[in-house]
């Protein structure tokens, strides 16, 4: 279905980013990668060879007018575009009060206003083709965890702009896919509040509970295929949401119980 597509990835130049890329490229989809690393992406363009057609494209989601230049490469270029990946994020962790209005600017601007300038960007080109956008939510968006309320917030705002625009846009033939990650091995942990990216991994995920990104990628690229309407990638992802969805009090109480026991280690 993807063979020949040409597919807009925002974020394109790690984690989760990079892989869905690779996994496309494999697919026979024809890629155009946009981030602001502009030297990863061209490493990652330069992954493929001749197999598919692939064009970097230096974007910053926060900035209005950017990502128009890689949906007008797509068109240029590649004669189309058939699939938006509105992957570009980032978490800002930290309790409330030691966080301020600012820290809650730059996380929305990123992960819903960079979500939006890619919907409004891509729109139209996808109407062209009756093409797909997918979203890049999280489990945090179906369930709120203390301590990354920027984030749980900025995931439930995008998972109810996939749940509208999916009934918005069906009339004219366009796909909306939400993704929800659970915990994925990724990049996210190296980039702190600032948006600023380190070599230390400062995710509190377990590794043993972590999906390895490249079979994230194959199950992000299946639910794309199949124009699925919401795929939460991640066994335990599927177990939190269902939890919190019918049994909202055992989660809550999982939370107070874990948080009187970091209280006692310290």
């Amino acid at each position: 279905m993807l063979q020949g597509k040409s597919v807009l990835v925002t974020g394109a130049s790690s984690g989760i980013g990079a892989a869905v890329a690779r996994e496309l490229a494999l697919h026979g989809a024809n890629l155009v990668l946009a981030a602001r690393r502009r030297d990863r992406l061209d490493a990652l363009a330069a992954e493929h060879g001749a197999r598919v057609r692939t064009l970097a494209v230096e974007v910053d989601v926060t900035r209005d007018g950017s990502i128009e230049e890689a949906v007008a490469a797509a068109e240029r270029d590649l004669g189309g575009l058939d699939v938006a990946i509105a992957n570009a994020g980032f978490a800002v962790t930290g309790r409330v009060d030691r966080l301020g209005l600012a820290d809650y600017r730059r996380q929305l601007e990123t992960n819903v206003f960079g979500v939006l300038r890619t919907v409004y960007a891509a729109l139209p080109a996808l109407k062209r083709t009756r093409g797909q956008l997918a979203i890049m939510g999280s489990v945090s968006g179906h369930v709120p965890t203390p301590g990354l309320s920027p984030y749980n917030m900025s995931k439930f705002a995008v998972r109810a702009l996939a749940e509208d625009l999916h009934d918005e846009l069906a009339a004219e033939g366009v796909g909306v896919t939400l993704l929800s990650p659970g915990f994925i091995v990724s990049d996210i942990g190296r980039v702190d509040n600032q948006g600023v990216r380190h070599e230390e991994d400062g995710s509190r995920a377990p590794g043993w509970l972590r999906m390895p990104t490249a079979e994230a990628a194959r199950q992000i690229v299946a639910a794309i295929e199949t124009r699925k309407r919401e795929a939460v990638i991640t066994g335990h992802g599927r177990l939190a949401v269902f939890a919190y969805r019918h049994a909202p009090w055992l989660v809550h109480a999982a939370y107070r119980i874990g948080a009187r026991r970091r209280a006692r280690a310290t």
